[in-house]
């Protein structure tokens, strides 16, 4: 009897053993289920203390202050955060990353850890891809803890399109300085060679000037530009009678449209006045005339037209007077497309012709400096074919009269004419 009741017991300690084991193995293999689902416990089981959050504490407000968009990657290649202007560049779309070449980077980093950065031209969102302009990005990948990779995106579309504007200012002032410069060296070397030529010395010499004069040009350009780029008057302003700077306009270019047959016809009202700087008043709207005359056809006609208009009206301000100045050619026209950069400096329409012009593609970059220091603006109409108009907006002045009795110089208003 007793063996059969220790034998009884053994059997029932080695079942109730059996059972804990299957239990504890039972409830270990519902927790690495749990995990391997989402990388969480049931519903009711606290979450294991080293189980690495699904984005690291403080990388949202990090995000949000990076002035390049940004984009987290979970494992399975999904959004896990991106900022608005990830959106808005087209490249994160039903919460994944809509960019092959970017995706393909960010898994390589996952699997190995290391940091890339690549370049990339990217089709701007909701735009034809053969008319609009790419957009340059810089695209920089890097792990964030042990699960998720983050993107950094960077548009370097404006740093490129300056970069582009300087080289090309640079080989077309490098040409434009080399072609009067080699032309002196050899007509001074004609002198020398036809010394005992008075005719043919005399010749030369003409053209010497010639291009001498067109290398001064270029240079005086260059530093109005540099005078005028940091848009502040140089100077205590003073009153400019308008009629003047269209005076002066008007000469500068008379014995060009001469030579095409053009007639340079003024009108509007007369009587007004600007303050201001009247060297560079004079140097912005010399430009607009001496461009309507080089880029119209000969017996054309250019037009200069003059008013008073107010404030309210053209730039939205609640008072105060404007002075438009307007300048009109029957010329080639101008593009759509390059009408939005056609102040820039430095850029020109046609390159080949501004050679032929002498144009180094500052004159509409000075007078657009030249409108902002003056607190004015400049706008252009223009329709390929027909011709254009640009327009000058500035702040009226008033007319200076001098007293009589302690000769000091006093202003009054500027007297309206006749249209």
């Amino acid at each position: 009897m007793d063996v059969n009741v220790a034998a009884a017991a053994a059997c029932a300690i080695a079942g109730l053993g059996v059972g804990l084991t299957a239990s504890i193995a039972f409830r270990w293999s519902e927790r690495d289920q749990g995990r391997g689902k989402g990388g969480r416990t049931s519903r009711n089981t606290a979450p294991e203390p080293d189980q690495e959050p699904a984005l690291p504490p403080g990388v949202d407000t990090v995000l949000s202050v990076l002035r390049s968009c940004a984009i987290v990657l979970g494992e399975g290649d999904e959004v896990v955060k991106a900022s608005s202007a990830a959106y808005s560049m087209g490249l994160v779309r039903g919460g994944r990353v809509a960019v092959d070449r970017m995706l393909s980077v960010a898994r390589s980093t996952r699997r190995d850890g290391e940091i890339r950065q690549i370049e990339l031209e990217l089709t701007r969102p909701g735009a034809a891809a053969r008319t609009a302009e790419p957009l340059a990005v810089s695209v920089r990948v890097a792990p964030l803890g042990s699960r998720l990779v983050l993107v950094l995106v960077e548009d370097r579309t404006e740093r490129r399109r300056i970069e582009a504007i300087r080289r090309d200012f640079v080989a077309n002032v490098s040409h434009e300085l080399k072609t009067p410069v080699g032309a002196l060296s050899l007509l001074s070397e004609a002198v020398a060679d036809a010394s005992d030529d008075p005719e043919a010395v005399q010749r030369f010499a003409g053209r010497m000037q010639v291009e001498a004069t067109r290398l001064a040009s270029l240079v005086q350009e260059i530093i109005d530009l540099s005078r005028v780029q940091d848009d502040q008057l140089k100077v205590d302003p003073e009153p400019v009678a308008v009629d003047e700077l269209i005076a002066e306009a008007i000469d500068r270019c008379r014995q060009t449209a001469a030579a095409k047959q053009i007639v340079i016809a003024a009108g509007g009202t007369t009587g007004l006045y600007l303050v201001g700087n009247r060297g560079q008043l004079a140097a912005a709207l010399g430009n607009l005339v001496e461009n309507a005359v080089n880029y119209s056809p000969p017996r054309t006609r250019v037009a200069l037209a003059t008013r008073r208009i107010s404030s309210a009206a053209a730039l939205g301000e609640a008072d105060g007077e404007l002075i438009e100045i307007s300048v009109t050619d029957q010329g080639i026209g101008i593009s759509e497309k390059d009408r939005e950069r056609i102040f820039e400096r430095f850029y020109r329409v046609d390159p080949a012709r501004s050679r032929l012009t002498g144009g180094t593609g500052l004159g509409l970059s000075i007078v657009k400096h030249v409108a902002a220091s003056h607190r004015g603006t400049v706008s252009v109409w223009s329709v390929e074919g027909q011709g254009s108009t640009f327009t000058l907006r500035l702040p009226a002045g008033q007319a200076p009269v001098e007293d009589p009795e302690n000769h000091a110089a006093t202003t009054l208003p500027a007297p309206e004419a006749r249209s």
